[in-house]
């Protein structure tokens, strides 16, 4: 097997520079959709079921996208084809989701296309999302895939960034924070509308920039005997998958289930924290859920600076558990952060454990998949360790939420614990 180059700074760059703007749009459907449905009317107790949508798209989409990318070839290559039609589907949803309230339809009529909008931009967010994470496992050495993924950890954060601060520098600038009940709010809205040019924008760079090895370059960098190319389905490849592929599962199950829930109920719990209120018809709630969208920017702050130190530990178990330490102290600090500045440090802590769940386990399962060929197939079963537990967590949400007293800010005492969890799982993968 020929040694795959080592790449420039800027050709691994480039690989993942896209994902800005993938991300952005992920960073304005995490940080709004709890806020938009309660703003069209949600009861808290059912929020955790719109959540189902997302991750049901993603443990759909990402494994088609992962197996039919590999026997693709086109002049664009194999992976951004998909990544260009993702995006483009993504934006149109982008600017007809947060307008779902302003329509004139029934609350029923507003739910139901609020949520068809909501699961065809997950779907499209998970097929633009996966060939990044693909292009890396096809083109970048061993040694260089912590840093490859750390890259693409910054850009991930740094999309965040910008996503989650939008309602707030929009609101600042002089657009309405608030609306006629059940109509989502213009500082809202707009941000959707531009987060969706810059999405466009960055993939069109990465579809210039980025130049795919050829099948025959490809195959060898990365040989797998035809019969092994051709013949596996998804159950053969699992059967056959590293126990490293389950271990790090594992992990993953607790980590996204913690995330689920802050994602679900952290708007309510920072406003019942900070400003005593829950009630989305108030102006208060919607200041809570701008102040959110900052918080969330501050994670991603903590992130992307993590993100730096994580290649720096000599054993990237130790660095994976350590950031779930973290994170999982974070989310316990919440409800105990009665100042709305205070709230930065439980989120910078937050971000440690989230800068770590982007760039340590697709290092760790990539690694272990050298050699087994069907990269992009195994890559997107592995969304399944991302997807399935975000799905058992939204259906048991509404439940956990009324055995913790019907109380939004013990949620985060729940994440925590699932943190600490998985940061006790850790060890339990082996190289």
């Amino acid at each position: 097997m020929k040694q795959k180059p080592d790449l420039s700074f800027w050709k691994l760059w480039n690989l993942s520079f896209g994902f800005f703007g993938v991300q952005i749009a992920y960073a304005l459907q995490s940080a709004n959709i709890s806020r938009i449905f309660r703003t069209l009317g949600a009861d808290p107790h059912d929020l955790s079921f719109f959540w189902i949508l997302p991750p049901l798209m993603g443990i759909l989409v990402q494994p088609i996208v992962g197996t039919l990318s590999d026997r693709t070839w086109t002049r664009l290559g194999r992976r951004i084809p998909y990544l260009f039609v993702g995006a483009a589907v993504a934006v149109a949803v982008m600017c007809l989701l947060p307008n779902s309230g302003s329509l004139g339809l029934s609350i029923s009529a507003v739910m139901i296309f609020g949520l068809l909008m909501l699961m065809l931009l997950d779907t499209s967010i998970n097929m633009a999302m996966q060939p990044f994470k693909m292009l890396v496992g096809d083109m970048v050495n061993e040694k260089q895939k912590t840093k490859a993924y750390s890259i693409q950890s910054f850009l991930c954060n740094a999309g965040s960034v910008a996503g989650f601060i939008f309602p707030f520098v929009f609101t600042w600038i002089g657009l309405s924070n608030v609306a006629p009940e059940g109509v989502v709010p213009d500082s809202v809205i707009w941000s959707f509308y531009v987060g969706a040019t810059i999405l466009i924008l960055c993939v069109i760079y990465t579809t210039m920039k980025v130049k795919e090895w050829p099948p025959a370059l490809y195959k060898e960098y990365n040989p797998v005997s035809e019969e092994k190319e051709h013949s596996a389905n998804w159950i053969t490849l699992l059967r056959n998958a590293p126990s490293a592929f389950w271990r790090i599962g594992l992990v993953q199950f607790f980590c996204w289930a913690a995330f689920l829930y802050m994602w679900t109920y952290v708007v309510d719990a920072v406003s019942l924290t900070v400003w005593d209120t829950a009630d989305s018809k108030t102006e208060a709630y919607q200041t809570a859920g701008n102040w959110t969208g900052v918080l969330y920017a501050i994670q991603s702050v903590g992130s992307v600076v993590w993100a730096t130190l994580i290649p720096r530990f000599s054993n990237i178990k130790m660095a994976y558990s350590v950031s779930l330490l973290l994170g999982g102290l974070g989310f316990a600090l919440i409800p105990f952060c009665h100042d709305q500045y205070l709230q930065i440090l439980p989120f910078l802590l937050v971000g440690c454990a989230w800068a770590a769940m982007l760039a340590c386990p697709f290092t760790l399962v990539t690694n272990a998949l050298q050699g087994y060929g069907h990269m992009g197939a195994y890559l997107g079963l592995f969304n399944g360790t991302i997807c399935l537990p975000q799905i058992i967590a939204a259906l048991c949400g509404g439940t956990i939420l009324k055995l913790v007293g019907s109380n939004q800010s013990s949620m985060m005492f729940v994440a925590g614990a699932l943190l600490v969890l998985g940061a006790a799982a850790v060890f339990r993968i082996k190289k």
